[in-house]
């Protein structure tokens, strides 16, 4: 794969970056994979040329378009979205009397929805660069018609993420941090009672924030999950073409990449390139957004 792509400037959901076509090396065979989230086998994967937003969509991005449609999340109309333990104020702890088993650092907070991401008490007026949050499958789709684009397949996201690096465990390489440099934002202490945030960050980081990769992306790796257009399958590398995979099976899960801010290797480490997993199209919380393509023949090119 080339190491570079060219970036189009304009209007639109950010900066688009144009990426050729080509083939690449996709999954992983690695004892550090999940084999019950089907990372593997590797193989090789064929994609036509697309354009890729060059980071996740931001909370200003997704507020024109809320405000050209009047649309209204899912996380609003249910009343409630998921929301870490840690970020909530004690006020808005003390009304959470609901919790999901197994895992109870994740908060049923009454009022939290995009803008008001920790709850009611919470506002993204400082964070606008950072990536809109409680976004469903549904709702990013929603965002996709409007804007002309669509949700990254799981083999476009991989192929773009890997900057043109083969068989990394990073967008940058194999090590974590690289010369000593933090390169992402994930966990940093014990999940998930204390997050040191040596990074920079305990929740959120702006969606340009850390080095992009070599085509130019931002955040591949950590900050929040990002929804893909494929139905989720653990069988995604056994029975998907060679060439465009898509997974369309209506099951009821989707496909999530990246991983997230609260991902830490002794839990989650899944925000290696490979690494895949999955939730339901109306499911929201404060660790999950998107980011969009459009097809290269969208424009006649």
């Amino acid at each position: 794969m080339k190491r570079r792509a060219l970036a189009q400037e304009g209007e639109g959901p950010g900066s688009m970056i144009r990426l050729p076509g080509g083939t690449f090396e996709m999954g992983t065979d690695t004892k550090d994979g999940f084999p019950a989230d089907g990372e593997g086998p590797i193989r090789r994967v064929e994609v036509d040329s697309f354009e890729i937003s060059a980071h996740a969509v931001t909370n200003a991005e997704f507020a024109r378009f809320v405000e050209a449609t009047g649309y209204v999340t899912e996380a609003e109309r249910f009343g409630w979205s998921f929301v870490f333990h840690l970020l909530v104020s004690e006020e808005v702890g003390r009304q959470v009397s609901n919790v999901p088993q197994g895992v109870p650092w994740w908060l049923v907070v009454q009022g939290a929805y995009w803008r008001c991401p920790e709850g009611p008490d919470s506002n993204v007026e400082a964070r606008g660069d950072h990536p809109v949050v409680h976004i469903s499958w549904n709702d990013a789709g929603a965002y996709c018609r409007w804007s002309g684009t669509q949700l990254p397949t799981e083999a476009q996201w991989e192929y773009a993420a890997r900057g043109g690096l083969q068989r990394k465990t990073y967008p940058w390489g194999d090590l974590l941090k690289e010369g000593g440099r933090h390169r992402c934002n994930i966990w940093q202490g014990k999940f998930p009672v204390k997050n040191n945030a040596s990074d920079g960050y305990v929740g959120t980081a702006p969606v340009d924030a850390y080095e992009p990769n070599g085509y130019g992306l931002y955040n591949m790796s950590g900050n929040v999950w990002e929804w893909c257009r494929d139905h989720f399958t653990p069988e995604y590398h056994r029975i998907t073409s060679d060439h465009n995979p898509l997974h369309e099976d209506k099951g009821d899960k989707r496909s999530m990449r990246g991983g997230s801010y609260l991902c830490h290797r002794s839990y989650c480490n899944r925000y290696r390139l490979a690494a895949r997993s999955s939730n339901t199209a109306d499911s929201s919380t404060g660790n999950c957004g998107f980011r969009v393509v459009r097809e290269a023949n969208a424009n006649g090119q």
